[in-house]
């Protein structure tokens, strides 16, 4: 078999005996590297804000029509001031509610502030809660914290005179309590050393692989920053950066390494060995880096810019991650030379040698040595029973994914946040004096056609109809008068549901009031009908998110499928490995639905009532786990095809490629399990959804996925894993993930039939 790949595997040979044989000079362009970039991303870098804005939809249709003609009352971004008082009413509080109003109006980016005495239905029936509705030019989410201090300022005399004060919406989210430093990410580092040490029992490999992690983790964060100041990502792209960086780069190092401490025994030139490493699992590095940067890319696919650049955000520091790994860690590795086992805690635990032919000294039937025992066995033991092996692996991920059918999608509200957070405090007291549909309004718009509609007259009627279409419409629990613009060129009203926004019955309200009772009060006048506000973007971006799911998956399965079919020039192996990775997210959603929306154990994890599953999130862990699965199916197929290329023995190949890599697989699914299950610690809610399913994930896929029906399937599927017709055989580029250093000892020819040598 003639091996085209060599050329691109001397490249990387040469990239990692460079980069050991001049140490030094790696490590100062890595230091300036990252100083240059913490300086710039201190100095230039952006802020992170949500934008869910959908081009071409009602709901943003609405807020783009209120931007143009509205006037102050409805122009900008609302937030809510609330005011309670535990004793009396509010009007025995009105000197200082109106001076608390006017500095409220008088604050920089501040373009009104309502006066709640005096706004109809901006106080509770009881009068003890009211709400004052602050309008800023720009989102305050994106403001300094200091701002904070000067709104708590202009509101200082109310709660002097023993009223309590509350911020709302995009307010409340600015003033909620700074997250607990780098605890996630203390934690997530802290078990990997544990692992390491336990696992490999050398202080290099452990020290290497998390310097090398959180050098490339924090250039690509600043990079991202830097990113952030033109472009904008969602409040979450940093965490979510974060906790991709911190596990892909952990993994890949480690792989680098490990390969490099088996090579070392057989080489007296440790940068030799170095480079060897390099091009072989540094080549399945590029390959597993790819395909979770393509999978992230594929969520471009669903035209939303939210999720897009929340995919490009974890594939920046995936890609970096990669580099410093191909990179960092052989400069490190070449300046430990042959002294990386020295420091250790225990004897240190080497990769067992998958080499050695059948009846040579260092095999037991061509297997690993006995230093891979407990894998070893594990892989016989499968191929002993592979059918059983299947079918179990098949029931656990099916039982798992069984609450994925009953997947509810939404947005989680401030309802679901601490309680000593001023958002949660306000939402409470909202529902209480004004019923749980007050925290969901929706803000109705209607066009006028001015050639039909444009004396006061015929404007004060069609509001009259408007507004009795609007109330007689099931589900409404409050309609305002509709009032018209400055321009006459909108009437707006407010329609308050009966139900909270996470409620499905506030979802079903929204296309109602926009499928049937707009269109019908204003037929036959020429205006066009939309329903806008904070909660119907939400609603909005929750629908587009299901139909674009299924884009998502075919685009990340298809581009996922034909990278691996050409990286092992196997269409059974890139089938089985893309429908297995469906199988493992399946079940990672069955858990994330069980825990949030059924309430199964979401008060461990601090949500002690039951909550929808946030609109992105299955996307998002789609387009994560199915590149994550991607990583561990690369390393260990590479190492597979590798002793499949060389003894052209299925059975024999698929057991020394387990037993190869099931140890280190095992301890890079437990560093990364423990770097997503860390952010369970955070405060929001949908990074605890996202930790939970990503962490989730790994674990199915490295023990259930990994090791039991990755084997069994191969075993059952006997010497067919390698077909590949020879015309797309001809076709298809070659990128060999292993990239080997020399001619296979026994070729093996291209299978056309099924069967297995063993």
């Amino acid at each position: 078999m003639t091996d085209t790949s060599l050329p691109r595997v001397g490249r990387l040979h040469r990239l990692g005996r460079l980069c050991a044989r001049r140490p030094w000079r790696v490590l100062g362009v890595w230091l300036l590297v990252l100083l240059a970039s913490l300086a710039a991303d201190r100095t230039w870098g952006g802020t992170y804000e949500d934008d869910f804005s959908l081009p071409g939809t009602a709901a943003q249709t609405g807020a783009d029509l209120l931007q143009e003609h509205g006037s102050d009352a409805v122009r900008g971004t609302a937030s809510q001031v609330v005011l309670h008082t535990r004793s009396g009413r509010l009007d025995a509080h009105r000197p200082a509610v109106d001076t608390a109003v006017g500095e409220l109006t008088d604050l920089p980016e501040v373009i009104s502030a309502s006066d709640p005495l005096a706004t109809p239905g901006a106080v509770s029936a009881d009068g003890t809660t009211a709400v004052v509705t602050v309008r800023f030019t720009d989102n305050p989410v994106g403001f300094d914290r200091s701002y904070v201090e000067q709104v708590d300022d202009a509101v200082a005399g109310l709660r002097a005179d023993g009223v309590e004060v509350e911020y709302g919406g995009p307010l409340g989210q600015l003033a909620r309590p700074e997250a607990a430093g780098l605890l996630s990410e203390g934690i997530g580092l802290a078990t990997a050393v544990v692992v390491l040490l336990i696992g490999f029992g050398s202080l290099a490999a452990a020290g290497f692989s998390l310097l090398t992690a959180l050098v490339g983790l924090l250039s690509g964060i600043c990079l991202l920053g830097l990113l952030a100041a033109a472009f904008t990502f969602g409040t979450a792209a940093p965490t979510l950066a974060t906790m991709m960086g911190l596990g892909v780069g952990i993994d890949y190092a480690l792989f680098l390494i490990t390969r490099h401490r088996r090579l070392l025994r057989d080489l007296d030139d440790p940068a030799e060995a170095v480079g060897r490493a390099v091009a072989t699992s540094g080549r399945a590095v590029i390959v597993a880096a790819a395909t979770v940067a393509l999978a992230l890319a594929g969520l471009s696919a669903s035209g939303v810019g939210f999720i897009g650049t929340l995919g490009i955000a974890a594939g920046l520091t995936v890609a970096v991650s990669a580099v410093a790994a191909l990179t960092l860690a052989p400069a490190l590795l070449g300046l430990a030379g042959r002294r990386i086992d020295r420091w250790s805690v225990r004897r240190p635990v080497d990769e067992p040698d998958d080499t050695a032919e059948p009846g040579e000294p260092d095999g037991a039937a061509g297997l690993p040595p006995s230093g891979a025992d407990t894998w070893h066995r594990w892989a016989r033991a499968i191929g002993r029973r592979p059918w059983p092996a299947l079918l179990l692996g098949a029931l656990v991920l099916t039982v798992l994914a069984v609450p994925a059918a009953s997947m509810r999608l939404g947005h989680v509200d401030a309802g679901a946040n601490p309680a000593d957070y001023t958002d949660r405090r306000a939402f409470d007291l909202v529902s209480e004096g004004f019923g749980p549909g007050t925290n969901g309004q929706f803000t109705v718009v209607a066009a006028l056609d001015r050639t039909r509609t444009d004396s006061p007259a015929e404007i004060e009627r069609l509001s009259s109809d408007l507004r009795a279409a609007l109330s007689s419409t099931p589900g409404v629990a409050q309609v305002s008068t509709p009032v018209a613009t400055s321009d006459r060129a909108l009437l707006t009203a407010t329609v308050t549901p009966g139900t909270g926004p996470e409620d499905e019955t506030t979802a079903d309200l929204l296309h109602r009031l926009q499928d049937e009772a707009l269109p019908e009060a204003l037929s036959g006048t020429g205006a066009d009908g939309y329903v806008t506000g904070v909660t119907a973007a939400q609603l909005t971006f929750r629908d587009v998110m299901v139909d674009r799911l299924p884009v998502i998956v075919g685009v990340v399965v298809a581009a996922a499928f034909l990278l691996l079919l050409t990286v092992f020039r196997s269409l059974l192996v890139a089938f089985k490995a893309a429908l297995l990775n469906l199988l493992s997210i399946a079940a990672a959603y069955g858990v994330v639905v069980a825990v949030f929306q059924w309430g199964s154990g979401g008060a461990l994890l601090g949500v002690p009532e039951p909550v929808p599953v946030e609109s992105y999130v299955p996307m998002m862990m789609f387009a994560i786990v199915f590149g994550l699965s991607m990583d561990y199916e690369v390393f260990l197929l590479s190492r597979i095809r590798e002793s499949w290329l060389r003894t052209g023995d299925n059975h024999l190949s698929v057991a020394a490629g387990l037993a190869g890599t099931a140890r280190v697989i095992t301890c890079a699914a437990l560093i990364m399990t423990s770097v997503f299950f860390a952010f369970l610690l955070s405060s929001n809610v949908v990074i605890k959804m996202l930790a939970l399913g990503l962490g989730v994930s790994v674990v199915i896929d490295a023990t259930v996925v990994r090791l039991v029906l990755v084997p069994a399937t191969m075993y059952l599927l006997g010497r067919a894993n390698w077909w590949l017709p020879g015309r797309l055989d001809r076709v298809l580029p070659r990128l060999d993930p292993e990239g080997a250093e020399a001619e296979p000892r026994k070729a093996a020819p291209v299978m056309a039939a099924a069967g297995d040598s063993a």
